[in-house]
């Protein structure tokens, strides 16, 4: 009999910033949990980063990290995004899936980074190793698509029941988001819990553009100017011009 998901191994990945703009922010720390069976010890590698630019006030409010602590005891950024690649790689090459709670924000920066200081996408980092993304936020949206509220990590955790200790610290963060994604699996067998872990992945991928044009919908209707990018887990890279960066792209723009 084939082993559940939400039974099995998983690791978890979350990241702290100076911001929540993807294509500009920088990482300032880092988490990757794992944990081999529900209600196992954690496994847990932490990084500090220098991001090379201040950390702004309103960022700072958020995780409590200064400039002082990552200029003292950060790593340089372009050393850390090197090893969080690697490690993500390793978890995608022994098979584990890897929850990423709003993944589309957590690996577009974290691939934006590996293209600032290496000149590699994230894609090319993790080589030949795809990585099989939970995302708790896009699967509780399929799950109780009509819940009003919020669904933040720390809303989603009080929803079903799993403790946040230290919210917004990139540990802290994982392991909740860890244990709420098992925690979905068990309460929704028939909707998410009795695919595997890949069929799980892309549909998220379907899931998630639908969800998106939902959002951005109720946006065009409300007048607000927001635009929401319906693309999962990783959101494309776009030139100055605005269009996405892909080979047959010739704009000046993309050099």
């Amino acid at each position: 009999m084939q082993q559940l998901w939400y039974t099995g191994p998983l690791a978890s990945f979350d990241t702290e910033t100076t911001g929540v703009d993807v294509e500009h922010d920088r990482i300032v720390s880092a988490a990757l949990v794992v944990q081999l069976a529900p209600g196992a010890a954690v496994r847990t590698t932490t990084w500090l980063a220098d991001p090379g630019v201040p950390i702004p006030d309103g960022a700072r409010a958020v995780h409590g990290i200064t400039d002082e602590q990552v200029r003292a005891h950060g790593r340089p950024a372009r050393t850390v995004v090197a090893e969080v690649v690697r490690a993500l790689a390793a978890e995608a090459l022994a098979g584990r899936p890897v929850v990423v709670m709003n993944a589309p924000y957590d690996l577009t920066l974290l691939d934006r980074e590996s293209r600032r200081h290496h000149g590699l996408t994230l894609t090319d980092g993790l080589a030949a190793a795809g990585l099989v993304v939970l995302d708790p936020r896009v699967l509780d949206k399929h799950v109780d698509r009509y819940r009003k509220g919020r669904r933040t990590l720390t809303d989603l955790c009080a929803h079903y029941g799993v403790e946040l200790a230290g919210a917004h610290d990139a540990a802290a963060d994982a392991t909740a988001a860890l244990e709420l994604t098992r925690r979905m699996g068990t309460r929704y067998p028939a909707a998410i819990g009795g695919l595997t872990a890949a069929e799980l992945h892309l549909r998220q991928a379907v899931w998630h553009a639908a969800q998106a044009r939902g959002l951005q919908r109720w946006f065009d209707r409300s007048g607000t100017p927001e635009r929401v990018d319906p693309s999962w887990p990783l959101r494309p890279a776009r030139c100055g011009c605005g269009r996405r960066l892909e080979p047959e792209h010739g704009c000046e723009a993309a050099a």
